[in-house]
């Protein structure tokens, strides 16, 4: 985990730092340091996660793909890819000088390429680091991500990826559309991919041996979406897809660049019951921010249908969605609660009419009044008393039939 020191420097000082760090706990002082607290230290030392240098690693790993798909929606066989890459390097199954993997995510935009790799960040405990490749699409620019060359302005400050990487070994690296990013910046690459190693404009190298390298690219996503004449159905229609998307990134990509990748994972596009469950995650996500202002919101099963038609779109994936329910939900919301029904709290109840979303408020109660505490029917999420426990967050135990609480 120290790889940067050498022996028998790092093991002195790592003695050194555990007892230093148990004298300061004063009268708590341990009487003993053992293997946890060793940990601990090398934890701090390394700037990694605890969970790394302990054995709970290998139950976040049995648990990583699980996790991912309550988060990740209608890409299990990327998740599979991913996480069964990463269960062979922290095996000791995979070459030493290599990073954890190095994977091209490929296909249409908004069907969770960045958000997969932003959930495997957390789920692993480790740090997300992401660039955008648009903002090096120059040759200039890519000097930036390993600090400029002698007698260039910021030669002293080093490089973006460089320094991150150094700071957080332990890391998930997303280089977001990659296609746009300037030729030069692929030579660089090639390093990374084959030694792990990458060195600054001040001969520091940084280690990615323990680093995630994640690229996305749209490419290929246009022609992988063009209609199949036949009969083949949805999985000859999907493999086709993938065929053609291969083709255009044989186009875009240097051979060099494609033998160094782990595996191209490619994202389908979603499918009508895949927005479905990502309008209950919209609607959840919207209700933990409500519940801290002291509002509940019930959705009837009919606007979380006219959500998921009105938000599908086959070629823009999920973003239209997202966009859907700030304008329909947070907006009207918003002004409630600023200026509207809703300043102390009370609840959203929301429906279908005429073929549009609508919105009811029931404001809180005044404080002092006999169901101030939220027993009445679309009351302020409060404390529970007796007789209270069949309600959810507040809201009224009269919920309609068919309705669902968010």
């Amino acid at each position: 985990h120290i790889a940067e020191r050498f022996l028998p420097d790092k093991a002195i000082d790592l003695i050194d730092e555990a007892g230093a760090f148990d004298r300061l706990l004063g009268d708590a002082r341990l009487k003993k340091i053992d293997v946890p607290q060793v940990e601990r230290v090398v934890s701090k030392i390394a700037r990694v996660p605890i969970e790394s240098v302990t054995a709970v690693e290998r139950e976040q790993l049995r648990g990583l793909a699980p996790a991912l798909q309550r988060v990740i929606f209608g890409q299990d066989e990327a998740i599979e890819t991913i996480t069964t890459a990463i269960t062979l390097a922290r095996a000791g199954l995979r070459a030493d000088e290599k990073p954890v993997g190095s994977f091209l995510f490929a296909g249409p935009t908004g069907v969770g390429k960045t958000e997969l790799a932003k959930q495997l960040a957390k789920a692993m405990g480790v740090q997300f680091i992401r660039f955008d490749m648009s903002e090096y699409s120059e040759r200039h620019t890519v000097s930036r991500l390993i600090g400029a060359p002698p007698g260039y302005v910021g030669f002293d400050q080093g490089g973006l990826l460089t320094d991150a990487i150094r700071k957080h070994p332990h890391s998930v690296v997303v280089l977001d559309e990659i296609e746009k990013a300037h030729p030069e910046l692929f030579n660089i690459l090639l390093q990374v991919m084959d030694r792990a190693t990458l060195t600054d404009n001040n001969g520091r190298e940084a280690d990615f041996r323990n680093a995630v390298l994640i690229m996305t690219t749209n490419a290929g996503a246009f022609e992988a979406s063009a209609k199949v004449l036949g009969f083949g159905g949805e999985a000859a229609e999907r493999s086709l897809g993938e065929s053609r998307a291969k083709a255009a990134m044989e186009r875009t990509f240097t051979p060099e660049f494609r033998n160094r990748l782990d595996a191209v994972v490619y994202f389908h596009g979603l499918s009508r019951e895949v927005i479905r469950r990502v309008v209950d995650k919209e609607v959840a996500l919207l209700a933990g921010m409500l519940e801290d202002k002291q509002v509940t919101l019930t959705l009837a099963d009919e606007a979380l249908t006219w959500l998921a038609e009105h938000g599908y779109d086959a070629t823009m994936g999920a973003r239209p969605m997202a966009r859907l329910v700030e304008n329909k939900l947070k907006k009207p919301i918003a002004k409630a609660l600023v200026y509207g029904d809703l300043p102390e709290g009370g609840h959203v109840r929301v429906a279908v009419d005429a073929d549009d979303i609508a919105l009811t408020f029931e404001p809180a109660p005044p404080a002092g009044t006999p169901d101030a505490r939220g027993s009445g029917d679309g009351g302020a999420r409060g404390d529970s008393g007796p007789g209270d426990s069949d309600r959810s967050g507040g809201a009224s135990s009269g919920t309609p039939s068919g309705a669902v609480e968010a």
